[in-house]
């Protein structure tokens, strides 16, 4: 059996995802007001979207939807329009498509924590991104269907480092949702208690304080690197 979580990166990248890359060659999914979603793309323009249990299919002007809860992954695909024996990858970390004929049942709080988890990662980064101005040369935020992040990269202040930016739900370093800087070279400046992970530094969900303390831990982990570089 699934979890929430597990069968949600499931549906993400094999539904949502793998639509949008049949049509488009592209796979990357937005946060949409409770839910996840698809850009418009291709020609009439389509979107799917998650909104709470139900997915949301419009395409041009016309709109159906397909409950989630009781569906098999098979089912869903077929309503979206997916073929799951295709090949698909969106990176490493695919989740695998299996169990395709285990009907699905996403608890409605634990999703609701998610989805709002994404929301306020995609505020934050939006406004980390603005305030840092067009030298950063930010990337497109995105919520990645592999990784099951909601993340961008930027520059980090004079050097050449890129560094990774994000909201993940929580994985095998953290069961709880975590908020991340991830320097993508070897720079760990400063303290050694606040790069406590591999890939840089991490503060749980519980432990972030919410959106503004969450910034405030992406804007000390910028400003350490950009210290060091400076």
């Amino acid at each position: 059996m699934g979890t929430t979580r597990s069968d949600l990166h499931r549906l993400s990248a094999h539904i949502l995802a793998r639509r949008r890359y049949d049509v488009t060659g592209h796979f990357g999914l937005r946060a949409s007001p409770g839910g996840l979603c698809t850009p418009a793309f291709g020609p009439e323009p389509e979107t799917l979207r998650l909104d709470g249990t139900a997915l949301v299919r419009e395409v041009g002007t016309s709109a159906s939807s397909a409950r989630v809860n009781g569906a098999t992954l098979r089912e869903l695909a077929a309503f979206a329009g997916v073929d799951l024996d295709a090949a698909f990858s969106a990176g490493a970390a695919t989740p695998p498509v299996e169990p395709i004929d285990e009907p699905l049942d996403l608890d409605a709080a634990e999703l609701t924590g998610l989805v709002e988890w994404f929301d306020l990662g995609w505020r934050v980064l939006d406004d980390i991104v603005c305030e840092l101005g067009p030298t950063a040369t930010p990337a497109t935020v995105q919520l990645w269907p592999e990784h099951f992040d909601v993340g961008t990269s930027v520059a980090s202040g004079s050097g050449p480092g890129r560094v990774n930016l994000g909201f993940s739900p929580g994985d095998a370093l953290s069961d709880e949702p975590y908020v991340y800087v991830g320097p993508q070279g070897p720079e760990r400046p400063g303290d050694d208690g606040f790069w406590n992970a591999p890939f840089g530094a991490f503060r749980v969900r519980s432990g972030a304080g919410g959106a503004s303390g969450a910034a405030a831990f992406i804007r000390d982990g910028l400003a350490r690197l950009e210290k060091a570089e400076g």
